[in-house]
């Protein structure tokens, strides 16, 4: 096969897998942040603490985790037809994709939120921030760092799996280099498949790194100090309204 009966194959691929991975890992990001947040604030000592709640969301995400993608798939063939009509294709494989995408990043924003300084959420408490300050406030900027180096090994994992969904019918890399590298013996296109996703990986890893070096570095020289004194700058407002009343 010649690199002109090669190029349209591989832009098609690469398109469908960047519109498969983009996808599942914006809505992995919607369900697990809060999924993973939540996980430590009903956690024993948290701010919301429950343990049945915990308990539960813990089971769930352990369960989604533990299921390898390719059954995941499979058992997910019902409901990714009722959902978009088909179970071929990278539209269908979103579905799996992105399921399968919640509970993994869920473990790494719990992990991330986890680390975040007591201290800063028991100052906030003490001016009087509820729970939602304390996540706006404390926990998701303090954690913003782990949270985009969890951000992106859940996109290097999807990417991983899409590949995975290409083994039956789910379009992208994966699906061009088992169609044509294993069943038509075309290694040289197969092999071109696993340089491009080795040379993405390594740009996003190194984009997720950077970005996470930075945003720490930003964060050790501001520190939490305005944070903290902008909740300060709420109080006089509080004060005044006690002297009205």
């Amino acid at each position: 096969m010649t690199w002109s009966e090669m190029q349209p194959l591989l832009e098609q691929a690469c398109t469908e897998t960047l519109v498969m991975v983009g996808w599942s890992t914006l809505i992995a990001v919607v369900g697990g942040l809060p999924l993973g947040i939540l996980l430590v604030l009903t956690d024993k000592g948290g701010l919301l603490q429950n343990t049945v709640v915990n308990k539960v969301i813990g089971q769930i995400v352990n369960v989604g985790r533990s299921l390898p993608f390719i059954i995941l798939m499979v058992a997910l063939m019902n409901f990714t037809r009722w959902v978009t009509g088909t179970t071929i294709g990278s539209e269908a494989a979103i579905v799996p994709l992105a399921i399968g995408g919640i509970p993994f990043f869920a473990r790494l924003v719990e992990t991330a939120v986890r680390e975040v300084d007591h201290g800063l959420v028991e100052a906030v408490q003490a001016m009087g921030g509820n729970t939602w300050t304390v996540v706006r406030k404390v926990l998701v900027p303090e954690a913003l760092p782990s949270l985009i180096a969890s951000t992106t090994t859940t996109v290097i994992a999807l990417i991983g799996y899409s590949a995975m969904a290409g083994t039956v019918g789910g379009g992208g890399l994966g699906d061009l280099a088992v169609r044509y590298g294993y069943q038509r013996f075309e290694t040289g296109l197969m092999w071109i498949t696993v340089a491009i996703l080795a040379v993405v990986i390594s740009l996003i890893q190194f984009a997720g790194d950077f970005a996470a070096r930075a945003l720490h570095r930003r964060g050790a020289r501001s520190g939490p100090g305005p944070r903290l004194r902008l909740l300060k700058g709420e109080e006089p407002a509080t004060a005044e309204v006690g002297k009205v009343a």
